[in-house]
């Protein structure tokens, strides 16, 4: 059964070093075949150290729940808080949406949209966190509701968002729905 041991220096609060344990375990999970009763991951403060000539007696900062710096950013896009939302955004932040459209600012994005639906909401269903070499990853599952530019709701829409988390600020968007589809059916004359 699999050991893990992780060395901090003092001084990160509870729920960083509860965090780290989770994922570490997470990641033997992933990669040795045991059960998670059988995985022990614990720990252990270093005082201090020395590396590349210096000595050392605090780590760095922790980062932020990658998923919830998602969710909040989400939240101030669905309210049109652009400014909030901006304060979430890596230098050079990205977005995709479907059809291969790469708005250059939250506003474009604000614009086009106001030339699909008149409001949409997103409903979390599920948030998975993966970790890369470049960052965390985050995908957001759900459905999306609102009204179209006529005024008849629309509900259930499948949606994905992917998003890239780079020292705790947001890098990448990508954007899967079925909102075109939806939207042809709802015009389709009716038999």
């Amino acid at each position: 059964m699999p050991i893990t041991q992780i060395t901090l220096l003092p001084g990160y609060p509870a729920e960083v070093r509860e965090r780290l344990v989770e994922r570490v375990s997470a990641a033997v999970r992933a990669t040795i075949a045991s059960p998670e009763a059988g995985i022990t991951t614990y720990v252990h403060e270093a005082v201090t150290y020395r590396r590349d000539g210096r000595v050392f007696t605090e780590g760095r900062a922790a980062l932020p729940v990658a998923s919830e710096l998602v969710r909040a950013f989400l939240q101030a896009m669905e309210a049109r808080d652009l400014e909030r939302a901006r304060g979430f955004l890596a230098p050079g932040f990205e977005m995709l949406f479907p059809g291969g459209v790469r708005p250059a600012s939250l506003e474009a994005l604000v614009q086009r949209s106001a030339l699909r639906y008149r409001r949409v909401g997103k409903r979390i269903e599920r948030i998975d966190e993966c970790f890369a070499a470049d960052g965390t990853v985050v995908y957001v599952h759900g459905v999306l509701h609102g009204q179209w530019p006529d005024g008849a709701e629309f509900d259930g829409i499948r949606f994905i968002d992917r998003f890239l988390v780079v020292d705790g600020l947001l890098a990448r968007q990508e954007v899967w729905n079925d909102l075109a589809e939806h939207r042809s059916a709802a015009a389709a004359p009716r038999a």
